[in-house]
């Protein structure tokens, strides 16, 4: 007697959803300074959306790592991707026309162009991306989103700290880029300002799609991350 249900019938490639790629990656990463070893095989990723922390003592290889992860320099042996593109293996012109498109950065220290207003400040990545045309738009969505709409005509030069990291935040995310590398971005902020300033960055960033590789000192700043790895003598670990 034949079965009332139809056999199972796999379907075609064309209709299997594939996982997107890690928006950063290392593979096997080492790195050394002369005969000081300062990186050993570091390995890891940042799936779109997530958020990933790493810390570590000082002189560990954090901001080594950073540095390689950016494309700032290349490593000794390894791998860096940033999304679907291998960038360790280009000269330093492609690396950094790649970078304007598929990276953000937030720093300790703004660096905000002090010589700028707000608004102005945020149209910088989007002109060096080639996203001119969506500068307005994106620019007042952005401000909004941090709490500082009413302030973009204003000079940088009259913000608080912790307004002035804000905008540093979404010029970061301005250019909706495949990743985000931050160094201590709240090290330079009191205890409120470096809750707003984390929440900020977090969220945006998840609801982008924007993978974060966050480097800290602070471990109330790093458990509000997916995942946290520790770095010790240039060795990664969960």
């Amino acid at each position: 007697m034949k079965s009332g249900h139809s056999p199972s019938v796999p379907l075609p490639p064309d209709h299997v959803t594939a996982s997107p790629p890690p928006a950063l990656r290392a593979v096997e990463v080492s790195h050394a300074f002369g005969d000081r070893t300062v990186l050993r095989g570091v390995s890891l990723s940042a799936a779109p959306g997530e958020v990933v922390a790493v810390t570590g003592p000082s002189g560990s290889g954090k901001s080594t790592l950073l540095h390689l992860l950016g494309g700032l320099d290349t490593p000794g042996q390894g791998e860096i991707w940033w999304g679907e593109q291998r960038v360790d293996t280009l000269d330093t012109q492609l690396r950094a026309g790649w970078r304007a498109q598929l990276l953000g950065f937030v720093f300790q220290h703004h660096y905000l162009l002090e010589d700028l207003s707000v608004a102005e400040n945020l149209q910088v990545p989007l002109l060096l991306a080639g996203q001119a045309q969506d500068s307005p738009e994106r620019v007042s969505e952005l401000l909004d989103a941090v709490g500082l709409g009413g302030r973009a005509s204003e000079s940088t030069g009259v913000l608080s700290g912790g307004e002035r990291q804000r905008v540093a935040i979404a010029r970061a995310l301005a250019t909706r880029p495949r990743a985000l590398l931050a160094d201590e971005p709240t090290g330079s902020l009191d205890q409120a300002n470096s809750r707003l300033a984390a929440g900020l960055l977090f969220s945006l960033a998840r609801q982008q799609g924007t993978g974060v590789l966050l480097v800290t000192h602070d471990e109330a700043l790093a458990a509000q991350a997916d995942r946290c790895l520790h770095l010790v003598d240039g060795v990664l670990s969960a």
